[in-house]
């Protein structure tokens, strides 16, 4: 029977709970992915529902897996935190409505009748980008995430660094500019507040009402619509000098947060990825090579390697999948 191989041999799922979508995966040995399935959180709906959705759409990635329910070893989750991965219950975290010491992996396991383990979301992109992606082959890695905000995870020796309260690796909260723009944790010049897409569409939105930048730019940012980044790559690439000018600030922003990591954790990679660096790609990226090199000591940053994350949306489940499998 199925229950009598090696966890390693089976197929897991992998599970990425975001504010405004779940993706799960059937995962097979050797990291493929055989079956997706995607729905809405829908989050104000309360935790009891999302949670529903969720079994729903791991059955529906083994169903179009077309496995076994009772081939599935493991499930892993990566979740917006803060919480406690030893245990599966997210404490608090403000991307999901009602969502406070809400026991997770123990209502999904009751669901799926397979052990299942939580992890933060971000730490999940990290591993998959260890050991599916940009960092595959490295030893010691950090990933930066830079959307809405900018996340992180830490691998030394090749095993996710959690820290004394378990949630180490919020790299967005780093100080960078002491006495900076106020972040959304309350804290001035935090990563997120100097670097993130809501730094950066802070500062252009403020800019577009002062009467700088073209046309279309002012249009879009004084609209009161949602910024994307593709109209942050759409501005660049229409030459508008007003959002180059604070793209090329957010970049060196950035990569003055690379060197601190540099230096703090002595990694081989760092591997970026999220929608801001997705859109922007390797011109926004090479400025801030350029700062991180030049704010990390000589021999910490020597023959460091700064990539692009390789993964998308993919490496959140991947790493979760990696996660079920070590856990098992």
């Amino acid at each position: 029977m199925a229950a009598d191989k090696n966890i390693q041999d089976r197929p897991v799922i992998g599970i990425d709970l975001g504010g405004t979508k779940i993706l799960a995966t059937v995962v097979a040995p050797g990291g493929k992915i055989v079956g997706r399935a995607k729905a809405k959180t829908q989050s104000e709906e309360g935790p009891d529902a999302v949670i529903a959705r969720m079994i729903e759409c791991a059955k529906g990635a083994v169903a179009e897996a077309k496995v076994d329910q009772a081939d599935i070893a493991a499930v892993g989750v990566g979740a917006p935190g803060p919480l406690d991965p030893d245990t599966g219950v997210i404490i608090d975290t403000p991307n999901l409505q009602g969502w406070q010491n809400i026991p997770l992996a123990e209502k999904l396991q009751k669901g799926l009748g397979v052990p299942v383990f939580v992890d933060n979301d971000v730490n999940m992109g990290t591993l998959g980008e260890f050991l599916f992606g940009a960092a595959k082959g490295a030893q010691h890695a950090v990933g930066v995430f830079v959307g809405t905000g900018i996340g992180g995870g830490v691998i030394i020796n090749g095993e996710l660094y959690h820290g004394f309260n378990k949630n180490a690796g919020e790299i967005g909260h780093m100080i960078i500019k002491a006495g900076g723009p106020r972040c959304g944790c309350g804290r001035r010049g935090c990563y997120e507040a100097m670097a993130s897409k809501t730094a950066i569409v802070r500062d252009i939105t403020a800019l577009a009402g002062k009467g700088k930048g073209g046309k279309w730019t002012q249009e879009q940012f004084l609209s009161g619509k949602a910024i994307t980044s593709s109209v942050l790559k759409k501005a660049v690439d229409k030459g508008d000098k007003m959002v180059i000018k604070v793209l090329q600030r957010a970049s060196k922003y950035l990569g003055i947060g690379f060197g601190s990591l540099i230096n703090l954790f002595g990694p081989e990679v760092i591997v970026v990825g999220g929608g801001v660096v997705e859109a922007l790609g390797e011109e926004f990226l090479a400025r801030a090579r350029r700062f991180a090199m030049k704010y990390s000591l000589p021999l910490a940053g020597d023959n460091v390697r700064i990539e692009v994350a390789a993964l998308g949306d993919d490496a959140a489940v991947l790493g979760a999948a990696a996660m079920a499998w070590r856990r098992g």
